[in-house]
């Protein structure tokens, strides 16, 4: 199928525009509270902390990732809500995680290629249309130069039901991006239970550690 080809929704879970997606751990417990200090309390130590997992969760997708560079685009916020907090927790978790990679020259950050263009509303008690509908048209690619024919790894503090990385993923490739990897601190869903995938095709890591999603 072409990249262009409209899909059906059946397809379009079964084939998410992200290669794979990988989490440090379940978004409950201590790991919910240090997510919630850095965005909610701005306790921005909390990044460096958040940021040594999601290396963690980098470290195990990077067998599957191409040889050569990596672009880095984390989740923007849009301007009114990260003047309003003061920061993007994404880029600075993605910030912190880089350092702490053995090849971080491998991975060249990059905060600007991807903007949040409007506003959208909460994703809270929302249906997965509901969700896709609220996010259609809320992200875009600022410099197509930054991600055409090169591999992305997408990050984000949390990953919910994969609609914000789908549809982030899709801005990306749309744009002339390769292909998209995503890696997030937390998870709150297995990906069988967002996308059709088998249960026998998840890798499951330790307790603290998940990988949730594969294909291809």
């Amino acid at each position: 199928m072409e990249r262009g080809e409209a899909r059906c929704g059946l397809c379009q879970r079964l084939h998410p525009p992200f290669e794979r997606a990988v989490a440090y751990g379940g978004y409950d417990g201590g790991l919910r509270d240090l997510i919630h200090l850095l965005k909610y309390q701005q306790v921005r130590p909390a990044a460096g902390v958040l940021g040594r997992m999601l290396a963690e969760a980098i470290v195990g997708l990077e067998t599957t990732l191409p040889a050569g560079e990596i672009a880095v685009v984390p989740v923007p916020l849009h301007v009114r809500k990260r003047t309003q907090r003061g920061f993007n927790q994404s880029e600075l978790i993605a910030c912190a995680a880089l350092k702490q990679l053995a090849r971080p020259e491998r991975f060249q950050i990059s905060t600007s290629a991807l903007v949040r263009c409007r506003e959208t509303g909460s994703q809270v008690g929302l249906t997965r249309h509901q969700r896709r509908e609220n996010l259609r048209g809320a992200f875009a690619v600022a410099d197509p130069e930054r991600v055409a024919k090169r591999d992305i790894l997408l990050v984000d503090d949390v990953f919910t039901t994969g609609t914000t990385a789908s549809e982030c993923a899709r801005v990306l490739r749309r744009a002339g991006a390769n292909r998209v990897w995503v890696a997030t601190v937390a998870r709150t869903l297995k990906v069988s239970d967002v996308f059709a995938v088998p249960e026998q095709e998840l890798e499951e890591g330790s307790e603290n550690r998940i990988a949730m999603a594969a294909h291809g």
